[in-house]
């Protein structure tokens, strides 16, 4: 029952996730829920060994629509790999305490600067020359990556909003582009977990198939309502985080 409970939660998590990232917002709680007294890291290591999946195939689903720039991705994807490789090291000798108190207040930043610029992300109109975007897009994968590594949550929506503002792309475009660096923040914390032994693989595959899923959808929707829908549902995601982060750094 517990693995059915999971991938029904692993299910939403990727509609959400496809759409706009958060999707651990969803997951991991659950997996806290279903499975208290295990280890933390098992269930960061499990949730991303699921989500990786849904990522990958809502990126395919993207690159069929939508054209990337692959001058400025790659690089970036790597310094992301890079970064989070680092968190996850990080994450095994240093607490993350302070981060948590911070998210909440980084978080509604986020929000209020995306309700106070109406016109944030409904169109591209890139700001950078190619040779300053590349810089910082390695910038936005490596710090972002490292983040993913050593904390996580909401990783995916603060990929979405530092490619919309600092490299001017909408919401739709910046939401597959961030899909391309969530791949490899998971992929290299995954691996770093694993090593570890800090991964259920005996739950993978349905989390992964679940997720695969709901990813399929989410990324249906938001290529069929454009940039407009993905920027009020990351919106709504950015609340909840707020709402969740808040209560557990300060309430819980």
């Amino acid at each position: 029952m517990e693995w059915l409970i999971v991938s029904l939660a692993s299910l939403f998590a990727g509609f959400v996730d496809a759409i706009v990232g958060g999707g651990g917002l969803i997951l991991v709680p659950v997996l806290f829920a279903v499975y208290p007294t295990a280890a933390p890291a098992a269930l960061f290591g499990t949730n991303k060994s699921g989500a990786v999946w849904g990522t990958a195939f809502s990126a395919w689903r993207y690159a069929r629509r939508i054209e990337f720039r692959w001058a400025v991705i790659l690089p970036a994807v790597l310094a992301a790999f890079g970064g989070s490789l680092l968190g996850s090291w990080a994450v095994t000798v240093a607490s993350a305490d302070f981060l948590r108190k911070l998210l909440p207040f980084v978080l509604l930043a986020v929000l209020c600067y995306t309700l106070w610029k109406k016109d944030l992300g409904q169109t591209a109109h890139p700001l950078q020359s190619r040779r300053r975007e590349q810089v910082l897009a390695m910038c936005i994968g490596a710090l972002i990556g490292f983040y993913d590594g050593f904390f996580g949550p909401g990783t995916g929506s603060f990929f979405v909003f530092a490619l919309v503002r600092l490299l001017g792309y909408d919401f739709l475009n910046a939401s597959a582009h961030a899909k391309l660096l969530n791949i490899a923040t998971n992929v290299a914390s995954v691996a770093l977990l694993g090593m570890k032994g800090y991964v259920w693989w005996h739950l993978t595959v349905p989390l992964a198939v679940a997720n695969i899923l709901g990813s399929l959808l989410g990324t249906w929707m938001a290529l069929r309502y454009g940039a407009g829908f993905v920027r009020w549902i990351f919106v709504a995601v950015v609340s909840v985080l707020i709402a969740r982060s808040a209560w557990d750094a300060f309430l819980r």
